[in-house]
């Protein structure tokens, strides 16, 4: 699998197939329950990932220096 669809997959897997295996209230984190810090965390990531995947990606390669 090429590396732009893994991390185009990362968000899905996290927010919706890992959120029932962390749905806890205990322990707090950041003064947040567990879970909305997770829902929270992956907000932070999913975005990260799709700059990622920006950036990998070969269709926004500029050419020859052009903005």
């Amino acid at each position: 699998m090429k590396l732009i669809h893994f991390l185009a997959l990362l968000p899905f897997v996290g927010m919706l197939v890992l959120l029932p295996l962390v749905n806890k209230v205990q322990p707090f984190i950041l003064g947040m329950p567990f879970i909305l810090f997770w829902v929270v965390l992956w907000a932070v990531l999913s975005s990260a990932c799709l700059g990622l995947i920006y950036k990998l990606d070969p269709a926004n390669a500029t050419e020859g220096g052009e903005e």
